[in-house]
């Protein structure tokens, strides 16, 4: 049993960056550190990152962080970690990586997948039976764009079939992690999720579905065996409690994907309490009480982070990564002395949007630079700024993208409204994004709803994935959750700017409708599918 008092070192790998910090049970967070991660953009729609890296900046975040409140590290009862999920390692027995991570972006495996899903009666390019069982038994169906984990196992069998036959087992990042430190190699119930092979029907009792597995081609002894959320994997391996400072005796629980995690971060524990998350990508999501899926606008459901509970899986696509692509692209270009401000570039960009009247002079930006996820499964549109005149500005640019984050969010939330049958009175904002006043003001208004924003928001993935720990050792219950989750501060939204953003969204989804069939002419690729033998 943990001692009094206890904390937990949380891990929170993204897409872009980690993060770890020391959490306490009441929710005190101390000793943040950060460390970048780098995606290789490939031809042919791959993405890939390498595990390596993942484990040296996890290594040395987490040795910081241990290392910078000495005080607390005999106080650590666990380490929990939280990542990015729909994103694939080969792995070998003791939890090496033997290959590339394929990212959730990578999109190589989509003609493998549409291979998989297909026959006859077809629907929307799947068979009507195997979606209909799909459904059933998953909560959803393989995306035939093949950015999920199945998309990445065809791939890896038909174009890696070396990395295939030599995998001891495929995991997530999460239990790439957990593996690492534990020299075990397992999944959790949440994490084989989106490989669209598991049973989750009763999210106390997930399994891998023997018929799903057949048509898909996998085999069951390439994934690793499946845990409940709230279990404990074991102790760390003693050179790792050793480099890290911990104590020998240290258990490294389950953990959860970031959108498990965050819900719990966020203070949204009780089934329907809406909230949105804007770090790299963005996504808005709530606990609900029941197994449920539109197909139709990808929306479905996944078991939680707490055991017995679902979680709506809502991924948007890219969001914060907007405002990053223009700062390095166009506006401030790294190594460029003549541009670069000698402050935080981001709070830079900051002051340049809140210099620019709401609305942003009627410039729209489109954020949809890795195509659109949900609602609409569709990664042949592209990102543009719509409506530029000589009168535009850098600090017009900048407002644009983050009003274009918050229209898209404003689509999202009408379908998970929706989707759940409850409308959101107010919405919790977490992630990088929620750290400006400016763009919590933003969301407010475009949204039309108060956004409480908690007083963690950059690292409410890592709280969440601590409180999960607390929970899983016996330290709290579920219902203590919201409680320790302190609101930091609350935005009402404008009754002024109402009408110009309502305008402003209605045009955002015109530009949607009316340019996706030209991106779908610019960038669909028309190949013939490879043949899976």
């Amino acid at each position: 049993m943990p001692a009094s008092d206890p904390w937990v070192l949380a891990i929170d790998m993204g897409t872009s960056a980690v993060k770890t910090a020391l959490v306490s049970s009441r929710g005190e967070v101390a000793s943040v550190q950060t460390r970048p991660i780098t995606t290789k953009l490939l031809p042919g729609g791959g993405a890939e990152q390498d595990p390596h890296e993942w484990w040296a900046m996890v290594r040395s975040a987490a040795r910081d962080s241990v290392a910078g409140a000495p005080d607390l590290a005999h106080k650590v009862a666990a380490v929990a970690c939280t990542t990015q999920w729909a994103v694939t390692v080969p792995v070998d027995a003791h939890g090496n990586p033997l290959g590339p991570a394929i990212s959730w972006m990578d999109t190589r495996g989509a003609p493998y997948v549409s291979q998989v899903v297909r026959g006859w009666p077809s629907v929307s390019g799947y068979a009507a039976y195997k979606l209909y069982t799909w459904i059933r038994l998953t909560g959803g169906a393989p995306s035939r764009s093949g950015m999920d984990g199945l998309g990445h196992l065809l791939f890896f069998k038909y174009e890696r079939p070396d990395l295939y036959r030599a995998a001891y087992k495929f995991v997530e990042p999460m239990d790439y992690l957990n593996a690492r430190l534990t020299g075990r190699v397992a999944a959790s119930y949440g994490t084989m999720f989106p490989y669209w092979l598991t049973d989750i029907r009763n999210p106390r009792r997930v399994a891998y579905h023997p018929q799903l597995l057949a048509w898909a081609g996998i085999e069951q002894e390439k994934l690793p065996p499946l845990q409940p959320v709230d279990s404990v994997l074991g102790p760390l391996l003693p050179h790792v409690a050793e480099e890290l400072g911990l104590k020998p005796d240290t258990v490294v629980v389950m953990g959860s994907c970031d959108g498990h995690s965050a819900a719990i971060g966020a203070g949204s524990v009780r089934d329907f309490v809406g909230y949105f998350y804007v770090g790299t990508t963005a996504w808005m999501s709530c606990h609900v009480p029941w197994k449920r899926s539109d197909l139709r606008h990808m929306l479905t459901t996944m078991p939680a982070a707490i055991a017995g509970r679902y979680v709506v899986a809502a991924e948007q696509g890219m969001a914060g990564r907007c405002l990053e692509f223009l700062k390095d692209s166009l506006l401030l270009p790294p190594g460029d002395p003549t541009v670069a401000p000698a402050t935080d570039p981001y709070a830079y960009l900051n002051d340049l949007a809140a210099s620019v009247p709401p609305g942003s002079d009627n410039l729209l930006f489109t954020p949809w630079i890795n195509g659109v996820l949900v609602p609409a499964d569709d990664p042949w549109t592209r990102s543009a700024f719509l409506n530029q005149s000589h009168r535009t500005t850098r600090a017009h640019y900048v407002r644009a993208v983050m009003e274009g984050v918050a229209f898209n969010m404003r689509w999202l939330r009408h379908h998970v409204q929706k989707f759940v049958g409850k409308t959101f009175p107010d919405l919790r904002f977490i992630g990088g994004g929620a750290v400006s006043d400016l763009w919590c003001q933003i969301f407010a208004d475009v949204l039309g709803c108060p956004i409480l924003r908690p007083a963690h928001p950059r690292v409410a993935n890592a709280v969440g994935a601590a409180f999960a720990a607390f929970v899983a050792l016996g330290v709290l219950a579920p219902e203590e959750l919201e409680g320790r989750v302190a609101i930091d501060r609350t935005f009402q939204p404008t009754p002024a700017t109402r009408a110009l953003y309502d305008e402003l969204y209605g045009e955002f989804l015109a530009a949607y409708r009316q340019l996706r069939p030209l991106y779908h002419r610019l960038n669909r690729k028309r190949r013939a599918e490879p043949q899976a033998q």
